[in-house]
């Protein structure tokens, strides 16, 4: 007598952007993968790594984006500032 076993599987919901869903389908198609082997493979990464399977962190700026912000900020402070585009449009037609 032969005796199957079947896989035990649970459903998993979850709500995200279809932007998202949609850009995320059509990466892991191109390696093979639908998304729920995707998720499976997340989730035994959490497993085996005890955690999140890569860093989260919140972004720095380099030292570009810091110097633009900086120019900026003096800038705001030396311009003009305008409530509206019809008080800057009257401004520039001076």
């Amino acid at each position: 007598m032969e005796v199957i076993i079947l896989a035990k599987t649970e459903t998993l919901h979850v709500r995200i952007d279809p932007n998202l869903k949609l850009s995320a389908e059509t990466t892991l198609k191109q390696l093979g993968l639908s998304t729920a082997d995707a998720i499976n493979i997340f989730l035994r990464q959490v497993i085996l790594t005890g955690g999140l399977p890569f860093p989260v962190k919140l972004l720095k700026p380099n030292a570009e984006t810091i110097a633009a912000m900086e120019e900026a900020r003096k800038i705001s402070k030396i311009g003009k500032g305008f409530s509206t585009i019809d008080d800057l449009m009257k401004e520039l037609n001076l």
